[in-house]
């Protein structure tokens, strides 16, 4: 059966229009596709909650070990089966996992073949065309009754700009990758706006369901198929719902064979379950200990560290780094609060990155006060012990107080009024550490007198 291939990727709703507006702009650099912020939940999760809501979904459990996959095969009871690697990437049909296993979806014949194929997944890294080099560990394996399907079909709910608010689209081409299918045939994809004050009504769901091409004695099933997906989708908070394929299943009737669920992380406050449910292993490790410290994190490719507070200052920071010819390491958000432990944190965070070779702190201080800023740079380079070049631009809420902390600190910490000359400094310091890295020598940096 082919699988969801990972959900809309930036091909297909990059770019103010996107898929919406007949045309697919270009992806963005793979760094940042990587760094998602929503929530996506494996495979077996989001099957349950479209089992709880009453939609049809094939039977099937979930398995930690080959030997519990051998159990849950035989109490699913058919000798034909789909073990399915639960790793959040898309492509999993067409991974390769260590040790030389072919496809992270297998077809088996038996619970024996069941404990055999899952001993080859668990515990092992996934590596698909989402993954990269790093890989996904295999946690978990799902294994599901196989259904023939007649026909398969492509349904998704997805939040869209253009329309501010959701979106219901469609497609009679199912089980592919829905980003070909708008590159390649834009009108094969439907799409139909719903209201989100008035929510969906049934005309809206019957319409995209005769569109899609199901046969006229399936509509009304896929028809309320898709108002309780709508309805999952407000729910849950949902940024994105996608299913694919949606078939017309050989004993006649409408199923939901994958799903793929995004949620919007700032409905965790009030999604608590569904977001306990997060996998952390499949996440980069730096992504939990931002989180754990309250932190707005994201790494990039480049070799100088941003500790910055606000977003919009962040991202200023990271241009006239760009600017200057030097490339950012990562975003970092401390906020308008950030304490002198988070601070601490945050240099931790930068600093597990190998790649990074000088820091530039920018930080207005507004409701941060720059002297508690100052105590948590100081407590973390003594801390850490830090060897790379640290430039610190404060301005703002008791700078002169950061000011002499930094001054009357033994610590090598290069203060600096002025943001463009920080930036300049920060470049040229991140050079040097590279030249000698290159060069195989020690350096160490003396602040003049």
């Amino acid at each position: 059966i082919p699988k969801c291939p990972g959900g809309f990727t930036t091909a297909v709703l990059g770019g103010s229009s996107g898929l919406f507006g007949g045309h697919v702009s270009q992806p963005l650099p793979p760094h940042l596709q990587q760094q998602r912020r929503n929530l996506s939940l494996h495979e077996y999760m989001s099957i349950n909650l479209l089992k709880e809501e009453g939609i049809s979904v094939p039977a099937g459990m979930v398995a930690s070990s080959s030997d519990e996959a051998y159990a849950v095969a035989k109490q699913i009871g058919s000798k034909d089966l789909v073990v399915k690697a639960q790793v959040l990437a898309g492509g999993r049909g067409k991974g390769t996992f260590e040790g030389g296993l072919k496809g992270g979806v297998r077809i088996v014949y038996s619970p024996e073949e069941a404990r055999d194929i899952s001993s080859q997944m668990i515990g092992r890294k996934l590596y698909t065309k989402q993954t990269g080099e790093a890989g996904r560990i295999c946690n978990q394996v799902f294994i599901c009754e196989r259904r023939y399907p007649r026909r398969e079909y492509y349904f998704a709910i997805a939040m869209e700009r253009s329309y501010q608010g959701p979106v219901l689209i469609g497609s009679s081409q199912g089980g592919v990758n829905i980003e070909d299918v708008a590159a390649e045939n834009p009108d094969a994809i439907v799409k139909e706006p719903i209201d989100i004050v008035e929510g969906i009504k049934k005309e809206q769901a019957v319409k995209v369901a005769q569109k899609m091409g199901f046969p006229p004695a399936l509509v009304n099933e896929a028809a309320e198929n898709m108002i309780k997906l709508y309805n999952l989708f407000i729910k849950y908070d949902a940024s994105m719902v996608e299913i694919n394929p949606m078939v017309e299943d050989s004993s006649g009737i409408v199923m939901c064979m994958d799903a793929k669920i995004n949620f919007d992380p700032n409905a965790a406050y009030r999604q608590k379950r569904v977001f306990d449910m997060r996998d952390w292993s499949q996440e980069d490790p730096r992504d939990r200990q931002a989180a754990t410290a309250d932190l707005n994190y994201i790494g990039l490719d480049g070799t100088i560290g941003c500790l910055v507070n606000g977003a919009g200052l962040a991202m200023a920071t990271m241009d006239i780094i760009k600017l200057h010819g030097g490339t950012p390491a990562n975003f970092l958000d401390v906020g308008g609060g950030a304490t002198a432990h988070q601070v601490t944190e945050a240099f931790k965070l930068i600093t597990s990155d190998r790649k990074v070779q000088a820091i530039l702190v920018n930080i207005f201080g507004g409701i941060m006060r720059c002297d508690v800023i100052a105590q948590g740079i100081i407590m973390a380079v003594r801390d850490l012990d830090l060897k790379i070049p640290i430039v610190v631009r404060l301005q703002g809420t008791r700078v002169d107080d950061a000011k002499a902390l930094i001054a009357a600190s033994p610590l090598k910490i290069l203060a600096c009024d002025d943001l463009d000359e920080a930036a300049k400094m920060v470049v040229k310091l991140s050079e040097i550490v590279s030249l000698a890295k290159e060069a195989q020598v020690d350096i160490t940096f003396q602040l003049p007198i």
